[in-house]
């Protein structure tokens, strides 16, 4: 069945919670893991039921924001899904002190269990109100975003679609472009403010109400981490003293490249003078490479392609009213990844496609775990595979590059290390501000700013005061919509670089790694996964500076200019 055929019907939340409550006192009365096990299978029924419609929902949603109908209908999983919630923590909640949990765990794995008792700790009834605020928030926040229409020399453009301009490799033009792209935002900075103060300060409450001294600990424990604030801030130290410098000499070359004065902000994006390499096709050739691609990428490839294109389950290209960026989901009673993106002619495009058939990938290799919580792995791991497959892709690059894919494998890796700095910045600028939720958004942007020199020193916003007053972060939906959600990019960075190392040694190695780490989905927390596809944790001692170093040394013997 193709994703445009899939039915859509809105649950029954009462229907859901009086069968729920069934199986879980069934769940109760039943003595020995074999009828345990029976009974947790139908539960994970009763939950793909109910994620497979919020997934369809939150797809044609964001295809198009506009439609009066899925905006209806996501409206309602705005105020329901955290009722939902509540309902699988009562599950978990029995889970975790069931008498049977040995052998239990046995048959599910000790993952299970450990998502169980983090999740118990997130979310209680008397909270259920201040989460679907949050979400009504957060969809406020998407919606505003999806609301831009720009006018630059004459036509009409959204946010995505100024993204070729804001490359040009005219001057004026991409100045021009950029200063419409930032205008949108500083028109919009009271109503993005607005927004994030209410989300700062029902987040803070939430937390407090369950008991945390702020919301970051609650953040954590949201993104299922097993890890501490403190081990993170050694991972961002470690970037500041390795990567900062190196980031810095490539921006020095990237000067004398452009032949510019000095990096202006609406420079920093572009890596050659004549300009960045593009995509020698639209997006159906993009696709047609691509299936390309991943037949003679591997066998497992080739087939999760071939899936992916004959059930329809990618929509690509930029259109008014879509909502910004990219992501896979997965519609669990269809075993289907779904791939959303915003294609704007820029090499961009690629990145995309590459980045999320690394998620959907990983999703399709491992929708036999048949437990919802393995379906994916928690998002710092999720990000290896997506981050890995841009890198394990460059064989193939020359399908859609041309002539440029060189310059396409230049400015790819140099601009994957250089987002390192721009990583962590986001991660520490949300540690600041929920160690400090009553803070004016004056003092949010101060907090910005001086986070954004610390790692990138090279910025210089001239005299856009909106940018240089410390607004750029009310772009990054990531604070808006998933705190604490960014340094997973990071780490998972880390990690590609080093299949990125392995596959340029013995590519098979480095593929049956990948693929093992695919296949293994959420049954391992962040670190296990990562000693399970043999690399070496980001967080370690001295991990930082080698993978950087050997990353740096390659670009810096590279002739591309």
């Amino acid at each position: 069945m193709t994703f445009e055929h899939i039915p859509y019907h809105r649950p029954d939340i009462e229907l859901l919670k009086i069968e729920f409550s069934k199986l879980l006192a069934d769940f109760q009365k039943s003595s020995g893991s074999a009828a345990k096990i029976e009974i947790i299978k139908r539960i994970n029924k009763l939950r793909n039921d109910f994620d497979t419609q919020y997934n369809i929902c939150h797809i044609r949603h964001t295809i198009n924001t506009t439609n009066e109908f899925y905006e209806r209908e996501n409206d309602f999983f705005d105020n329901q899904m955290p009722e939902f919630q509540n309902l699988i923590n009562q599950y978990y909640r029995l889970l975790s002190h069931t008498s049977d949990r040995k052998e239990l765990t046995l048959h599910l794995g000790e993952q299970l269990f450990d998502i169980a008792e983090m999740s118990l700790k997130t979310l209680r009834p008397d909270v259920i109100e201040d989460l679907q605020k949050e979400n009504v928030l957060v969809s406020e926040y998407r919606k505003l975003k999806a609301s831009a229409k720009i006018m630059f020399r004459g036509k009409e453009y959204n946010l995505t679609g100024l993204g070729p301009s804001m490359l040009s490799p005219d001057r004026d033009t991409r100045r021009e472009a950029s200063e419409a792209h930032w205008k949108f935002f500083s028109d919009n900075s009271e109503k993005f403010d607005q927004i994030y103060d209410q989300l700062i300060k029902n987040r803070t409450l939430t937390a407090k109400k369950l008991g945390f001294r702020s919301f970051t600990e609650l953040g954590y424990l949201r993104m299922l981490r097993p890890y501490t604030q403190e081990r993170v801030a050694g991972f961002r130290e470690a970037v500041l003293k390795h990567i900062v410098p190196v980031s810095e000499t490539l921006r020095r070359r990237q000067i004398k490249t452009l032949g510019v004065d000095k990096l202006m902000y609406y420079d920093i994006s572009l890596y050659f003078k004549e300009g960045n390499p593009t995509p020698k096709g639209d997006a159906q050739w993009i696709i047609a490479n691509g299936r390309k691609m991943y037949a003679e990428f591997s066998k497992e490839t080739g087939q999760f392609f071939d899936f992916m294109i004959s059930r329809e389950l990618m929509d690509l290209e930029n259109k008014q009213g879509k909502a910004g960026g990219g992501y896979c989901t997965y519609i669990a009673n269809e075993g289907s990844p779904f791939i959303f993106s915003n294609f704007n002619g820029t090499a961009h495009d690629i990145d995309v496609l590459t980045h999320e058939a690394g998620h959907a990938f990983q999703v399709y290799e491992s929708r036999g775990h048949h437990i919802p919580e393995y379906y994916w792995p928690t998002n710092e791991a999720c990000e290896i595979h997506s981050m890995s497959m841009e890198l394990l892709t460059y064989p193939w690059m020359a399908f859609f590059f041309k002539e440029e894919t060189e310059k396409y494998k230049f400015s790819h890796l140099a601009g994957n290390l250089l987002f390192l700095p721009y990583g962590v910045t986001v991660d520490e600028f949300q540690h600041l501000v929920y160690a400090h939720p009553l803070a004016t958004p004056k003092e949010r942007n101060a907090m910005w700013r001086a986070t954004e020199k610390k790692y990138q020193p090279h910025i210089d916003y001239g005299d856009n005061d909106y940018l240089d007053n410390g607004a750029f972060w009310q772009k990054q939906a990531h604070i808006f919509e998933s705190p604490f959600y960014y340094i997973d990019y990071t780490l998972a960075q880390i990690c590609a670089f080093q299949f990125w190392q392995k596959a340029n040694i013995n590519r098979d190695a480095a593929f049956a790694d990948y693929l093992r780490l695919c296949q293994a989905g959420g049954s391992e927390s962040f670190e296990n996964l990562v000693k399970y596809a043999n690399l070496e944790s980001p967080f370690q001692d001295g991990c930082v500076e080698k993978v950087s170093k050997q990353v740096y040394e390659y670009l810096n013997s590279n002739p591309v200019n």
